[in-house]
């Protein structure tokens, strides 16, 4: 009887132990990581960036909403694609994770507005760094880098446009390589470019580069580079703050 009790108590307790785990890798893998089996967690889902503190009726002060970069610093810069003139007196490199929701919103919804104002006016430049903080991200982006320059920006808008639809995709290769097939290159030259080293090694390179000197962590992030030097953002600010911060710099 005595040993029955004792098989009872090592079993619930057992059993207690492993319910533990699993509502802790459940918990985890809701939160975005996983366990690996040295016992290291790791960050597998994409992160999404907080928008930074405002709401629609405030705008904060000119440059609160920036951090100023170190002029010691040491940056090597994004080799993209340019949207805007070449000697625009503002450069925003915006560090962009092609399955972020607020890096969509940012792409679709607030850079036609600087487009217009900013942009098309020759004041600001925009270079788009890929920070792909998934597989498929890396996918996207990785396919990015084989698009004519000519439809870059175009693939880029396609993308984000169809977020969901292969975001949530078993064969998200697939889907986005017919997006690319109508961005000037064959399904078959998108395969492969999604499984280009040389591309993954790139992007890789350029990502730890704002990691360490920048410490961007998610997405979006927007480094701007004016005569007052460097500053990034971190998050997706507003339309009305991003302004006001421009046109002091450009005041300025």
């Amino acid at each position: 009887m005595k040993f029955e009790n004792t098989i009872k108590k090592l079993s619930a307790f057992v059993a207690s132990f492993f319910l533990f785990f699993l509502c802790a890798g459940m918990y985890l893998q809701i939160k975005g990581f996983i366990m690996t089996p040295d016992g290291k967690i790791v960050l597998v889902n994409p992160a999404q960036a907080q928008q930074t503190a405002e709401n629609e009726t405030s705008v904060p002060v000119p440059g609160e909403i920036s951090t100023k970069v170190d002029p010691q610093v040491n940056i090597i810069l994004p080799k993209g694609h340019i949207l805007g003139q070449e000697n625009a007196p503002i450069t925003i490199y915006e560090y962009s994770s092609f399955g972020c929701f607020h890096c969509a919103d940012f792409h679709l919804d607030t850079l036609p507005q600087l487009e217009k104002d900013f942009i098309n006016t020759g004041k600001v430049k925009l270079v788009f760094a890929s920070f792909p903080l998934d597989k498929k991200s890396m996918q996207a982006a990785m396919l990015s880098e084989c698009i004519p320059q000519e439809n870059y920006h175009a693939f880029l808008n396609t993308v984000f446009k169809n977020q969901r639809e292969w975001g949530l995709s078993l064969r998200s290769d697939k889907i986005l390589s017919e997006y690319a097939s109508l961005n000037g290159i064959t399904k078959e030259k998108a395969l492969e470019c999604m499984k280009d080293d040389k591309i993954a090694k790139e992007i890789v390179e350029g990502r730890q580069e704002a990691i360490d000197k920048l410490k961007i962590q998610g997405t979006p992030a927007f480094l701007i580079i004016s005569d007052e030097g460097k500053e990034v953002i971190h998050g997706a600010p507003s339309y009305q703050a991003l302004k006001a911060l421009l046109e002091k710099r450009l005041k300025n």
